[in-house]
């Protein structure tokens, strides 16, 4: 087998990217571990920036999104029993969209079946080779059979514990990492939202966040210790806590109800450089992993994707090297801007352990600070709405 691009992964970054190299005339297949249903299956992120759907547009399959998304203006922060809310359109003339991760994935994987494009799930121990040679190739096992395919170059966007990242000899590579001592604890209940745009909590007994997927779809979060386990949490505990961290008004308005889906995620700042290997690339969370607090992770990966699909255009319809060998640097440079916006999200809306009374007061300085300035608010606005590709 032969094909100009092997992507590994078949979430939102290697479909995207197959899907926008295909529109550019570039051969590409796919591999994943996993089965189709195994990846839908994974509830992860839903607010789209929007460079992300124009992306979206430009792959063909942003019809729902465009149609099916909730399109906010504006976000809340609440601290001191009171809520305030950003204009972030107001100040960027930008907006955000709520759509599922999962819708995404699903809309890609449709486009890409209907196009007849090549993915081979359940593909078992794949393996990236000769990245570092002028004929790079993966390798993998289905149904017991050895397979291998040789490209041109391969894209790793198989996450934070794929196989592409892990391939590279530790010496060519630099990591950097934040591990944060708390978890988010979130459920998905088919409930109508507390708030028509999200809510982010500031409380002494720790952060929470309403959002929603849909008008009859919410999506709510707790901070939660690490190391606590989903079984402690009955639904009644939940709803119970997240009351405790909400102002008035949203408690009087929750629709509580049972939840169809809850986990606990960890959270940590994860960044790798280089981002290129040889004629292997990384994009998305096989390079870099953000705290869920800026809703960044999908839109990192996608403004990956954006830079080495263009990238890749230009070597192919333009005989020019130029774009790939500027990638690990031009995607560095936005990722480490949006890895700054998510930690300071999250430094100012958790409880730390060690920050005791004056950490919380300059907390509660800094978020005033925040919602009586202009300045300071066009700040938040600007990076939450995405900085430009």
């Amino acid at each position: 087998m032969r094909t100009e691009i092997a992507i590994i992964g078949a979430g939102p970054a290697g479909l995207l990217l197959g899907q926008l190299l295909h529109t550019y005339g570039i051969d590409n297949v796919i591999l994943e571990r996993q089965t189709a249903d195994h990846v839908l299956g994974r509830i992860r992120a839903g607010l789209l920036e929007e460079g992300t759907v124009a992306l979206l547009d430009e792959a063909g399959v942003g019809q729902r999104a465009r149609h099916e998304g909730l399109v906010h203006r504006g976000i809340e922060l609440a601290f001191d029993g009171a809520r305030h809310r950003i204009d972030i359109h107001g100040a960027t003339g930008k907006t955000v969209t709520i759509y599922g991760q999962t819708e995404v994935t699903l809309d890609l994987m449709n486009a890409r079946k209907a196009a007849g494009l090549a993915t081979i799930y359940q593909a078992a121990d794949v393996r990236p080779r000769d990245f570092d040679t002028d004929h790079p190739r993966v390798s993998w096992v289905s149904d017991g059979a050895g397979h291998e395919i040789d490209c041109d170059f391969i894209a790793g966007c198989d996450g934070f514990h794929g196989v592409s990242r892990a391939s590279v000899n530790p010496q060519a590579i630099r990591t950097y990492e934040r591990v944060y001592p708390f978890g988010w604890l979130g459920i998905l209940s088919e409930t109508p939202p507390v708030s028509h745009e999200l809510i982010y909590s500031n409380h002494a007994r720790g952060f929470a966040l309403c959002t929603m997927r849909s008008t009859h779809r919410s999506r709510y979060y707790v901070q939660c210790p690490s190391d606590d386990h989903i079984d402690q949490w009955p639904d009644d505990r939940f709803w119970d806590e997240l009351k405790r961290r909400l102002d008035q008004k949203a408690v009087d308005e929750l629709v509580t109800g049972p939840s169809i889906e809850k986990s606990i995620a960890p959270l940590r700042s994860f960044v790798a450089e280089p981002m290129r290997f040889g004629r292997m690339f990384l994009a998305g969370d096989a390079a870099h992993i953000v705290p869920p607090t800026g809703a960044k992770g999908l839109n990192l990966a996608a403004s990956d994707v954006h830079y080495l699909s263009g990238a890749l255009r230009e070597y192919y319809g333009e005989k020019s090297s130029a774009g790939i060998d500027n990638y690990s640097a031009i995607a560095l440079a936005r990722v480490w801007k949006a890895v700054r916006f998510s930690w300071w999200m999250t430094s100012i809306l958790h409880k730390f352990p060690e920050q005791g009374e004056f950490g919380a007061r300059i907390q509660l300085a800094e978020l005033n600070y925040l919602v009586s300035s202009k300045a300071a608010s066009a700040a938040l606005a600007e990076n939450y709405v995405g900085l430009p590709f």
